[in-house]
């Protein structure tokens, strides 16, 4: 009997051992090559739990000396760890940070990078593992025979088992990667107990006549659409204790049912939450139960160097025209600055902190406005300067604490940031000027001479404008300080890219280059102009767009 065949195929496959050698856990080697049930049964597959997944393959990372979270910058020396002992003990984990901290991004790194592909039955929305159906039922539905349940638990959904019955071996399976099992909620009021459990679904009771306790009738949420995988619940404090109690079984059992429903559902699925600190600390906000079967609490935090946010700036900004846009690192180091600034300035609320997104988004906003201003207008290529960083007014996503919190005040705090930050930048280049050239440098600012500045200005020859080319000839001396400063800038640039590749970021808009583009000269102009008015006493001025003479005495 062609049943009896089933039985054998079956029971010689979940009886035996493997043959197959794995790439990772639950992944054979030849995976590409094993495209339907048959061929999955033919080869003895076993499958590997979600927390078997995450562990072992985090194992296999850590001896090979492997970064298990790749793009998570400056989080090595606390978070990693943390987060390795979590995963090493199977642990749900809730990260706590500010906005901007990575909390969602690592989470789904987590799913990318640690769980193996799996194969799935095509066509499924929760991630049918075929093999993982009872062995008496797999016979049944290959046999096409009514399914006897020993138990009401869920296997597979009614859709796996009926493309099973209409295709037996030739059913087609697909591997599902890691990220593709990564399921995103972001808690907000109207999510429903339902949304998280799944319901009856009356339609389906109404269009094919099912019982209404059939399991034909159920539709599946969102735990179990995230099966064999991980669900982020993004701000899980702002869900209302009623929805936080749905998830405390899978949490303590890894099951839940719904409602009186008398099926109990095993989604095989790690929960990762995230809370901001003022929720997480306040009481009521995360029910207490749940609280403490999140078994791993970690605490995230901001950059804490100006290299880390650099980094992370680059790897995530969305940079169109690639082949024409260069960015000096002094520009990325200043936009750095300037977040660490608002993140520890008194008048700037600390509790919603300063997320790494405005130091992106403002990244890519000064790329813009140069290609705007200038890269357009001239054909020129596009280098931001100095004077195209007040457009970051529209990125800069900050609250204030100590006073009224108007868009004025917003807009004086972040310029007096900006112009710190600027400061700060600018004068570190200056650092190995010789003092005897920085005298010569200021005489040729006397009678009245100066040197006009402005993001409308083209870096190169234009003959209706005093384009900085043309303005820098009548100042050997500021002409050969900007020669010196750039080579320091391609210095600092290259240490920058080579810090870069350690974390695998690919940057084609920061190089180490060609020095000759008269664009890039006149963004160095106005890093050493700027320089030369902050140093201690300063050598020039800026009035009106001119840099002048200096009234301070020498």
């Amino acid at each position: 009997m062609i049943s009896d065949d089933f039985y054998e195929i079956v029971h010689k496959s979940y009886s035996s051992n493997p043959n197959y050698t794995s790439l990772s856990p639950g992944l054979p080697e030849n995976y590409h090559d094993i495209k339907t049930l048959g061929d999955l049964l033919g080869i003895n597959y076993k499958h590997f739990a979600v927390e078997e997944q995450l562990r072992n393959n985090l194992i296999s990372k850590l001896r090979k000396g492997e970064a298990p979270y790749p793009g998570i910058i400056g989080y090595d020396n606390e978070i990693v760890p943390s987060l390795n002992r979590a995963i090493l003990s199977g642990h749900d984990i809730l990260l706590v940070g500010q906005i901007g901290q990575a909390k969602t991004k690592i989470a789904e790194t987590i799913a990318q990078s640690l769980l193996s592909p799996i194969p799935v039955v095509r066509g499924t929305i929760t991630n049918d593992v075929p093999t993982l159906i009872p062995e008496p039922e797999l016979v049944a539905l290959l046999g096409d025979k009514d399914v006897i349940r020993t138990k009401p638990e869920f296997s597979v959904s009614i859709e796996c088992e009926n493309i099973i019955r209409n295709n037996k071996l030739d059913t087609k399976i697909d591997w599902i990667e890691g990220h593709s099992r990564f399921k995103y909620i972001l808690a907000t009021p109207d999510i429903s107990v339902k949304d998280l459990v799944g319901q009856i679904d009356a339609i389906k009771i109404a269009k094919r006549g099912v019982e209404i306790y059939s399991m034909e009738s159920y539709s599946p949420g969102q735990l179990l659409q995230a099966r064999h995988g991980i669900l982020c619940i993004d701000e899980i404090p702002v869900l209302d204790p009623r929805k936080q109690v749905a998830l405390l079984s899978v949490l303590q059992e890894g099951k839940f049912t719904t409602g009186s429903y008398p099926v109990e559902f095993r989604p095989d699925a790690k929960i990762m939450a995230t809370a901001n600190p003022v929720d997480y600390t306040h009481s009521g906000k995360i029910i207490e139960p749940l609280y403490d079967r999140l078994r791993s609490h970690i605490t995230t935090h901001y950059p804490r160097t100006p290299l880390d946010e650099m980094l992370i700036i680059v790897q995530e900004s969305r940079v169109f025209d690639l082949s024409n846009v260069f960015v000096p690192v002094y520009i990325l180091q200043t936009l750095s600055e300037i977040s660490h600034i608002a993140r520890a300035h008194s008048e700037i609320n600390h509790d919603k902190g300063v997320s790494v997104r405005m130091s992106i988004h403002s990244f890519e906003i000064v790329v813009s406005e140069a290609e705007r201003t200038r890269g357009f207008l001239y054909a020129a290529r596009v280098i931001p300067r100095f004077s195209d960083l007040h457009c970051i007014h529209q990125t800069a996503k900050f609250e204030l604490a100590e006073i009224d919190d108007t868009f004025e005040n917003r807009k004086k705090i972040l310029d007096s940031i900006i112009l710190e930050a600027i400061k700060k930048i600018s004068i570190s280049y200056l650092t190995d000027i010789q003092p005897e050239k920085l005298m010569r440098l200021k005489d040729e600012f006397k009678d009245g001479r100066n040197f006009q500045a402005s993001q409308d200005i083209p870096g190169g020859y234009n003959a209706s404008i005093q384009s900085y080319e043309l303005q820098i000839e009548k100042f050997p001396v500021l002409k050969e300080i900007v020669g010196i400063v750039s080579r320091k800038v391609f210095e600092e640039q290259k240490r920058f890219v080579e810090n870069a590749k350690k974390h695998r970021i690919e940057m084609p808009y920061i190089y180490t280059g060609k020095q000759n583009d008269s664009e890039f000269t006149a963004s160095v102009v106005e890093l050493v102009l700027e320089g030369l008015r902050f140093i201690d006493p300063p050598l020039i001025e800026r009035k009106d767009g001119l840099y002048v003479s200096s009234s301070v005495s020498v």
